[in-house]
């Protein structure tokens, strides 16, 4: 079956400070080239250097002339990311455009982070609020877009506030949708206290369907050594252009959502193809558990007590 490839401009970057959090490879490595090819320039905070390296040089090989470099970050440990903080707040440069994309997926069994958070929630969730609130002041300066990586996994279910961590029970994939919910909630509300604030930051969400990305690929470092039967499924139909994208077609969605003229804050973007798998971008519904404003707060209020962090007004 032949594919139709799904292509979408990127407007113009130039002079744009773009942070793209998991970037190393995969749908973040692909967001990353289209936003140097734009004209961006592009820092891409990685836990492993060597990835990082081998990422820098596919960009500039893709992109002649990138202005690309790296930094370090783990956002399982809440001290990397104060580190990167500090350093990004000591340079001073503003920040335009940040896209929350790295995550964990479905450990086999239930692992914590360097603070003793479930390694889903801690990392997915916990690792990128700090790192909005540690950023705070250079997206302001910047007014910048902020778009976070929700997932097809956030349309059903709810927080279960007594057990965020999942320390009475742990089922991976659930763990997965919690983690997503309770990020999709925050990066809504961070629209509403920018707008409340004047904070000058637009947020909002995209998600990228379905599409062979590393999440369900083997992952030696959190005990998965093979890849997983869905991935071999998720292969085989992408390579065929059944319903699923593609890494590139995946990318598309958190670009549409930070750089186009007609994605706006508090709302979700992801494909529009059949049940929202792959396709080309396009706004959607809110998924019924991110529209709870009131778990929104919570999540917010609870988030910032966990990893003792501000949102500082300055």
């Amino acid at each position: 079956m032949s594919r139709n490839p799904v292509h979408h401009p990127v407007p113009d970057q130039s002079g744009k400070l773009a942070v793209v959090t998991g970037a190393s490879d995969g749908m973040g490595l692909e967001v990353a080239v289209r936003l140097a090819a734009a004209g961006a320039e592009v820092l891409l905070p990685v836990r492993n250097a060597r990835k990082g390296e081998a990422a820098v040089a596919t960009i500039r090989r893709r992109v002649p002339g990138a202005n690309v470099s790296l930094r370090s970050l783990d956002l399982s440990s809440l001290t990397s990311v104060a580190a990167l903080g500090d350093t990004l707040r000591e340079e001073g440069r503003p920040v335009h455009l940040l896209i929350n994309n790295a995550g964990v997926m479905q450990p086999p069994q239930r692992q914590t982070t360097a603070d003793g958070f479930e390694l889903q929630f801690g990392t997915n969730h916990l690792g990128h609020v700090t790192l909005v609130a540690q950023l705070l002041p250079l997206l302001r300066a910047g007014r910048a877009r902020v778009t976070s990586q929700v997932s097809i996994a956030a349309r059903r279910g709810s927080l279960d506030f007594e057990d965020l961590n999942s320390e009475r029970s742990y089922d991976g994939m659930v763990a997965y949708s919690r983690s997503k919910i309770a990020f999709g909630l925050f990066g809504l509300e961070l629209d509403r206290r920018s707008r409340a604030l004047g904070w000058g930051i637009t947020s909002n969400l995209s998600h990228p369907g379905v599409a062979p990305t590393s999440l369900l690929a083997a992952r030696p470092e959190i005990g998965r050594t093979e890849q997983t039967p869905p991935y071999r499924v998720i292969q085989a139909l992408s390579a065929r252009g059944i319903l699923l994208g593609t890494v590139a077609s995946a990318a598309l969605q958190p670009l549409y959502a930070a750089t186009s003229p007609d994605a706006h804050g508090g709302r979700l973007y992801g494909p529009n193809g059949l049940g929202h798998l792959g396709g080309a971008p396009a706004e959607q519904s809110l998924y019924p558990p991110l529209r709870n404003t009131s778990a929104a707060e919570r999540i917010w209020q609870i988030s910032a007590d966990l990893t003792r962090t501000t949102f500082a007004q300055v």
